[in-house]
């Protein structure tokens, strides 16, 4: 799938790059292979997709990576299609056929169930997980034939449409739409409805469509970044501020900037906050804010800060043309002086 690749010369590279992953790859081998493209220093995925799956993942590069924890937290949406009357080993196509029941299933048994996996359910994460159990992954216990026991795990489902399909002459299937919260598992979701429904039933394709407000209409796939040019691959990437967008926006003069890049608090008028992207002053050209510092939260008038970006990464994004934001250097702490805000 890989095969030999020549050897890059890899550079920093700061952003956001929306990938639809190909059928039949893991996520690390797309996050690899997007990596090796872009020439890039550092990436890193936020959440994974099993090789059966298609669809929108974020991958992280750069400075990006610092705020990957924010998709892995989001809620998710995914369109899915459960073949009925097969049950599967793994939950999915990928497994042997462990049973076969007949399927007797009607338009209103199939909207009863979507009724039931509604709102806040409980769900068994399944054997053939990356979850770990005393240092090992499950996986590894399935691939050994051993199953260990697994805490049920709550989850949300903020809405889930479902219809009668098929997927051959034989079996008939059903057609999922789901969003869901994080750690929700759509193979054990595709296996307890059709458990509900009497006939067992287990996953045969899966796609991402949106995450932590990302479309898949805004992706590229690994084909079309392969064949273009390094320049347009450059501008396939989102700034990492998008990562950011739910984020209440604070913006510092210099002064108090160099100082929040220090790790140092800042005091002001703000209300309390827990997600608050910060940012430097704006360098003038209309722009309304400078560049991101990094993230913070707002406790009694105290900015607190959280994951913060370098000197040489706000540096690196501004670009050595200058037509980015100013370079805001972390600074120790000095002689106060008068600002519009309270210096700690």
């Amino acid at each position: 799938m890989n095969g030999p690749r020549a050897r890059v010369t890899r550079r920093p590279v700061h952003g956001v790059l929306l990938l639809d992953k190909p059928l039949g790859w893991s996520s690390n081998d797309a996050l690899q292979k997007a990596k090796w493209l872009m020439r890039a220093e550092k990436a890193g995925h936020t959440g994974t997709l099993d090789p059966l799956a298609t669809g929108l993942l974020p991958l992280c590069f750069g400075a990006a990576t610092k705020f990957s924890q924010l998709q892995l937290e989001a809620d998710k949406t995914y369109e899915a299609v459960a073949r009925l009357g097969v049950k599967t080993t793994t939950g999915d196509a990928e497994g042997e056929v462990m049973a076969e029941r007949p399927v007797k299933v009607t338009v209103q048994d199939v909207n009863d169930v979507a009724l039931r996996f509604t709102g806040l359910i409980r769900q068994i994460p399944p054997m053939h997980s990356a979850l770990k159990k005393d240092g090992k992954a499950l996986y590894e216990y399935a691939r050994a034939g051993i199953e260990v026991e697994r805490e049920a795990r709550e989850v949300t489902i903020y809405e889930l449409n479902m219809t009668l399909a098929r997927v051959d002459s034989a079996y008939p299937a059903i057609k999922i739409v789901v969003k869901c919260s994080k750690g929700t598992y759509i193979r054990t979701l595709a296996e307890d409805i059709g458990e509900a429904l009497g006939c067992g039933a287990h996953l045969t394709e899966l796609r991402r469509i949106e995450t932590g407000g990302f479309d898949v209409a805004q992706c590229v796939t690994l084909a079309a970044l392969e064949a273009m040019t390094e320049e347009e691959r450059g501008r396939q990437l989102l700034p990492v501020e998008s990562l950011l967008r739910e984020h209440t926006v604070v913006t510092l003069d210099e002064e108090n900037a160099g100082r929040f890049l220090s790790g140092l608090r800042r005091r002001g008028s703000w209300p309390d906050d827990g997600q608050v992207a910060v940012y430097g002053p704006s360098t003038g050209s209309g722009q309304a804010q400078g560049a991101l510092l990094g993230t913070a939260h707002v406790v009694a008038g105290e900015l607190i800060p959280g994951r913060l970006l370098s000197p040489l990464e706000i540096e690196q994004i501004a670009g050595d043309d200058g037509s980015g934001p100013g370079v805001l250097c972390a600074v120790p702490p000095s002689t106060p002086q008068k600002t519009d805000f309270d210096q700690i």
